[in-house]
């Protein structure tokens, strides 16, 4: 900050000389130091638009009135252009227009009069259902890629219905569109809009539900910043495109949506992805798929044709091996000659070899004969001889034959065991005896035992 000038009484000094331009620069500091960012409210006056897009009005009240220039990159987000003698509430810091010495307000954001009750109870309303979770990103569900029917939440005489109507014709004609028939501002119009989103949930009829209304006040605008409407989209089984006002409007329904639009037109482009986008991008997709197609088609017909070169006709493979096999059954057929006239030559030398080692056999054979007469000679009179010795011990036997004593009339007697009888005290009385005869066997019963008289 320039140096406070010296008092023109002390001696010996030349005192400081300010040029206006740096005082008129201290005075600007000074106050943006001393007055931070405040509301200040008052009624338009003066108003005017410049070709650049700044605003500059008076902000006057009974007592006094105060310059104000509000910039174009603060003002397109007004939402609202203000009027003559309209009541507004500006956010501004306090400043001096250097280049003539202006006192003024800077303005960074403008809103009309009574609006900052609204704006403390949409800001508490805000906080309370973001701490909930309402607001929660984890929550918000994605939209379906390729919808084929749109709800919409809005006034049937709403210039933001006829905007997504336009839009969805243009984009997807192919869309079926439902109204959910609702007011979108004025007494009621919050509880009409929050049926209306329950009653699409409850048909399930489409597959994406936009909730808009074109652009307004505050005021116009506070219907979408109830709780009940926030918590009935939040609640909603279908996905939820808000599309309220216009860019720089905000409002309570817009954070419980699953998507924000910055207008109703930007809503309906969401919700239904362009059919000329899509099928551009269906067409550089298969022209693409062709492209990669044809290239592997070239690549495969290159390696196709690098084989056939290294593939030999089966015609000529089939002459190939038949002169081979050919060659192999001459070659074995000359081997084996080969060798089987070798083995011819080495056995007939064996056999010569042989003959020349036989001893003469004849004598042997002669003795052999005579050996062989005389040996059969002697085993028939061997024969003989025991034929006449079985012949009698086969008399002998005959006459020890019990079957022979039997025929006699002769008979064996034994008991019940087997065991044969030979004598009275062998025999109890009231016992069966089985007497064997020449031609069969009885049972007899014994009635009495009778000892035998000397």
């Amino acid at each position: 900050m320039p140096a406070t000038p010296p008092s023109p009484d002390t001696p010996g000094r030349t005192p400081d000389v300010l040029s206006v331009s740096a005082l008129n620069l201290a005075v600007a500091r000074m106050l943006e130091r001393n007055f931070p960012l405040c509301w200040v409210g008052g009624e338009i006056s003066n108003f005017t638009r410049a070709a650049s897009g700044h605003w500059y009005f008076t902000l006057k009240d009974d007592a006094a009135q105060v310059r104000a220039v509000m910039f174009r990159g603060r003002a397109q987000y007004a939402g609202f252009t203000p009027r003559e003698g309209e009541r507004v509430e500006l956010r501004a810091t306090v400043t001096l227009y250097a280049a003539r010495g202006d006192f003024q307000l800077n303005v960074e954001a403008i809103r009309r009069a009574g609006l900052g009750n609204l704006y403390e109870a949409f800001l508490r309303l805000k906080e309370r259902l973001d701490a909930e979770g309402l607001f929660d990103p984890a929550r918000k569900r994605p939209l379906p890629p390729f919808a084929r029917t749109i709800g919409i939440v809005t006034s049937p005489q709403a210039a933001a219905l006829r905007d997504v109507l336009t839009t969805l014709a243009r984009r997807a004609p192919h869309v079926r569109v439902i109204l959910y028939p609702t007011p979108v501002q004025g007494a009621g119009a919050a509880e009409r809009i929050r049926a209306a989103i329950e009653l699409a949930a409850q048909r399930a009829e489409c597959e994406v539900l936009l909730v808009c209304r074109g652009g307004g006040s505050i005021e116009d605008l506070w219907a979408f910043n109830d709780e009940g409407v926030a918590r009935a989209i939040a609640g909603c089984a279908l996905p939820v495109i808000c599309g309220i006002g216009h860019e720089t409007d905000f409002t309570i329904a817009d954070f419980a949506a699953d998507l924000r639009a910055p207008t109703p037109t930007a809503a309906a482009e969401l919700a239904a992805p362009a059919r000329a986008d899509r099928l551009a991008t269906l067409r550089a997709n298969a022209d693409a798929l062709r492209l990669a197609w044809r290239r592997r088609l070239t690549e495969q017909t290159q390696t196709l044709d690098w084989h056939a070169r290294r593939l030999q006709s089966p015609a000529a493979a089939i002459a190939h091996e038949r002169l081979r096999l050919q060659n192999l059954r001459a070659q074995l057929a000359h081997g084996a000659g080969r060798r089987l006239a070798q083995s011819g030559f080495a056995l007939t030398q064996l056999r010569t070899r042989l003959r020349a080692q036989l001893p003469d056999s004849a004598p042997g054979r002669l003795a052999l004969a005579g050996a062989g007469s005389r040996l059969t000679a002697g085993m028939r009179a061997a024969l003989t001889q025991r034929k006449r010795a079985l012949a009698a011990l086969t008399a002998q036997l005959e006459l020890l034959n019990p079957q022979r004593t039997l025929e006699r009339g002769y008979a064996i007697v034994s008991d019940a065991d087997g065991r044969v009888i030979r004598r009275p005290q062998d025999i109890r009385p009231r016992t069966l005896l089985t007497v064997r005869v020449a031609e069969g066997s009885a049972e007899v019963g014994v009635t009495s035992v009778q000892p035998t008289l000397d």
